[in-house]
C-alpha cells in the first residue's frame, strides 16, 4: 500500500511526502507523487500512531479484571482516537487479582487482532506510598518484593514492561535496581519521597514520574519534594495527563518548559468509564467510580480517580490549551513513550523499518484514519 499527503511529519516538520507500507512494516519513504499512490490524504497531517504507557481501562474494559477477549475489544476501539499501541495498566489488588490480570494481558498479545497493538504490561502498584495512594486500595499496598514481582513477571510471560513504585518504600532501592537490570523501566508515583530520595532513585535506574502533579509530594521552596525533583532532573522521563483537570493547563506549559521536546510523556489514565457517558458507576480496584466533569472520580466525592481523555484530544489539548509547541507535544504522544519502554527502534515515528503506525489528523485532531502495523482501522 501507498499512502502520502502533502503534510507528512518526519524530523519535526511536515514534508510533501509519500509512505510505502510491506506488511506491517513502512519499507520506503518517497517524495509527493513519485508513485500513483492508493490513498492521497491531501492536506491532512499524517503522524506517528499515538502510544499511551498508562491507561487502565475504557470502552467498559478493565486491565486489571477483564478477560483477553475484551482486552482485544479495548485494542480495537483504541484505534478511533489514534492510539496504535499501548500498555493495559493495573491498580493496586491482591497477589492474585495481579497474577489473574497478568495472565490475562498476555493472552490477549498472543491474540492479537484488529487495533491498536498491546506492546506490554504496566503494574502500577502495589509498591505504593500509603499516604499518597489516591485512588488505590490501600489495603493491598505493599513493600516491593523482587520474589512477587517475580511471579507476576512470569506469569505474564515477561510482557511487564513498566512499574510505578514509591521509591522511599524500597529499602536500598534495591527493587529498583533489579528492575533496571532487567530492562524494566521504573517510574517513580503515588510517593511521598524527599527531593534527594527521588534523585537517588533516579541514579539508581527509576527513569521516570507517573502522573506528573498528582500523587506525590508537592512543590516546595522550603522542603523540596518529588514534584521538584520531576522539574529540576532535565533527563527523566515525566508522564503528564493533559486534560486541564488533573493539571491545570498553566503547570502543563511549565512541565515541558523544564522537560523540553524529548522528556515529556503525555497519558491518558483512562479508565473503563471512558467512553461509557457521564454517571454511569464502574469499579476500580473494588472501589466505586463514576465518570463526570470530564474525569473519573471515586462515586461521591470529589478525589479523582482518572481521565475519561481520548488520546487525540491530548495533542489537541497540548498544544491549544497548554501552549507547547506541536514538535514537543507530538513528540510526548508518540517518541517519547517509545523510547520511555525501549521500542524506540521501532515505533514512534515514520521511517523505513519503523511499524506502519500512522495516524490521519485533520486540523481539528479529528481522528481521519489510523494504521495499526499497516492495516486500516477506521
Amino acid at each position: 500500500m501507498i499512502i502520502q499527503s502533502k503534510r507528512v511529519w518526519l524530523f519535526g516538520g511536515f514534508y510533501p511526502a509519500q509512505i510505502l507500507l510491506c506488511g506491517d512494516k513502512i519499507s520506503r519513504v518517497l517524495p509527493y507523487g513519485e508513485i500513483s499512490p492508493c490513498e492521497d490524504w491531501g492536506d491532512n497531517r499524517v503522524v506517528p500512531g499515538f502510544i499511551d504507557t498508562h491507561t487502565h481501562g475504557a470502552y467498559g474494559v478493565d486491565a486489571t479484571s477483564s478477560p483477553p477477549e475484551r482486552l482485544c475489544v479495548w485494542a480495537k476501539k483504541a484505534a478511533g482516537e489514534g492510539i496504535t499501541s499501548f500498555l493495559p495498566t493495573t491498580v493496586t489488588q491482591s497477589d492474585e487479582a495481579l497474577t489473574a490480570a497478568a495472565k490475562n494481558i498476555a493472552q490477549a498479545m498472543r491474540l492479537g487482532g484488529e487495533g491498536a497493538q498491546i506492546l506490554g504490561a504496566h503494574f502500577e502498584g502495589p509498591y505504593l506510598s500509603e499516604a499518597f495512594k489516591g485512588a488505590q486500595s490501600g489495603k493491598h499496598i505493599v513493600k516491593p518484593d523482587i520474589h512477587q514481582f517475580e511471579r507476576w513477571q512470569e506469569a505474564a510471560g515477561g510482557a511487564i514492561m513498566l512499574v510505578t513504585v514509591a521509591p522511599e518504600e524500597d529499602e536500598d532501592f534495591g527493587f529498583i535496581r533489579y528492575c533496571a537490570s532487567k530492562g524494566i523501566a521504573v517510574s517513580m508515583g503515588h510517593t511521598a519521597a524527599s527531593f534527594d530520595q527521588a534523585v537517588m532513585a533516579g541514579a539508581n535506574g527509576a527513569g521516570g514520574f507517573t502522573h506528573t502533579h498528582n500523587a506525590m509530594s508537592g512543590y516546595s521552596h522550603k522542603s523540596p519534594g518529588v514534584l521538584n525533583a520531576a522539574l529540576s532532573c532535565r533527563d527523566i522521563f515525566c508522564e503528564i495527563i493533559p486534560d486541564g483537570i488533573h493539571v491545570p493547563y498553566p503547570l502543563v506549559q511549565s512541565l515541558f518548559a523544564c522537560k523540553g521536546e524529548d522528556y515529556a510523556v503525555a497519558v491518558t489514565d483512562s479508565l473503563l468509564a471512558k467512553g461509557m457517558g457521564e454517571g454511569v458507576p464502574v469499579s476500580l480496584g473494588g472501589l466505586e467510580v463514576e465518570a463526570g466533569r470530564g474525569a473519573a472520580y471515586l462515586k461521591g466525592t470529589g478525589t479523582l480517580a482518572g481521565s475519561t481523555l481520548d488520546f487525540a484530544g491530548a495533542l489537541r489539548n497540548l498544544v491549544e490549551y497548554a501552549n507547547v509547541p506541536f514538535t514537543a507535544a507530538l513528540n510526548a504522544c508518540t517518541i517519547n513513550p517509545a523510547r520511555r519502554v525501549g521500542i524506540a527502534n521501532r515505533k514512534g515515528k515514520l521511517a523505513a523499518g519503523y511499524d506502519a503506525d500512522i495516524v490521519v489528523l485533520s486540523d481539528k485532531y479529528d481522528v481521519i484514519q489510523t494504521y495499526c502495523r499497516g492495516g486500516k482501522c477506521l
